[in-house]
């Protein structure tokens, strides 16, 4: 009889690329994580890994294990949250990543109130700008803005949001810029740019004549972050112009600490998506999340 638990390590040191950060991920030593590797491989009587100085590598065997060691352990846990929802109630633990800021903003509030409903169901909540591997890491869920890129993971938008470039009235001042009265205006702005985006100084923008203008901002961004809250926080000290979600400055605007530049031009829509593991079935907790949130936006 197989050990669930040690195809799970096995899995984990594929997802993540070594034994030391499968180690890591599970609270275990490497020495803990490198005898049950080798206890499946003596149970199962072939080599999963060929391991070198430099990395690990799935043997032909390792790959098509791994790939059933995938849907054993995805399967144990529908069986195991199948039987006990069925008395209980969402149970487990939904684990799930944000950026920061909008996880404070809306997932926070969410996680507590969908807690409330579902008291069985613990919850793990990590704030990052960085892009969790989703399976390596043990995410159900990520919230993730913007375009999505085309990653293996399913994803389901949850709403969708404006963004505005803004500045601070002391960089107007301070720079003798007249407020920009057209696109081209901001071209000769100092920019403050979104680290993560590929093309953060490019966009199509709708005008107020309802024609579509390329802003394409040619030098270099004069600061850069992979934060929103960072950005925010450059253009309140005068740093220059960004481009940051109506939700996270809306209040700014309103106080006067920014300023909404060209507000009669309008920049893409982004998106609020809800990203998680392409399994062949989506956990009852994962799903009924999903639709929680969407409920939540309406």
């Amino acid at each position: 009889m197989l050990n669930l638990q040690r195809i799970s390590i096995f899995v984990t040191v594929v997802d993540s690329g070594s034994f030391t950060a499968a180690a890591d991920l599970l609270g275990q030593t490497r020495a803990v994580i490198s005898f049950n590797i080798k206890q499946l491989e003596a149970d199962l009587g072939v080599s999963l890994l060929t391991r070198t100085t430099r990395r690990l590598m799935l043997t032909e065997a390792g790959q098509r294990f791994y790939s059933h060691g995938q849907k054993l352990l995805q399967d144990a846990e529908l069986a195991e949250e199948d039987v006990r929802s069925g008395h209980q109630g969402l149970n487990g633990t939904l684990r799930i990543t944000t950026t920061p800021e909008y996880g404070i903003y809306k997932i926070i509030p969410a996680l507590a109130a969908f807690s409330q409903l579902h008291p069985q169901l613990k919850i793990q909540h990590s704030a990052s700008s960085h892009h969790a591997n989703l399976v390596a890491e043990r995410f159900d869920v990520a919230i993730r803005l913007g375009q999505i890129a085309d990653s293996g993971y399913r994803a389901a938008l949850i709403e969708s949001f404006d963004i505005f470039p803004v500045a601070s009235p002391d960089y107007l001042r301070n720079g003798r810029f007249d407020e920009p009265a057209i696109l081209s205006d901001l071209r000769s702005m100092a920019w403050i740019a979104h680290s993560r985006l590929d093309a953060p100084l490019i966009w199509r923008v709708e005008t107020p004549h309802n024609t579509t203008e390329i802003l394409d901002v040619h030098e270099q961004a004069t600061m850069s972050s992979d934060s929103s809250s960072a950005l925010r926080g450059f253009a309140l000290h005068g740093a220059g112009v960004a481009l940051l979600p109506e939700w996270l400055v809306k209040d700014d605007i309103v106080n006067g600490s920014l300023k909404h530049l060209l507000p009669a031009y309008r920049f893409p829509q982004q998106g609020i998506y809800a990203v998680y593991p392409g399994t062949r079935h989506v956990p009852a907790k994962v799903r009924a999340f999903i639709d929680f949130l969407k409920s939540r936006s309406t």
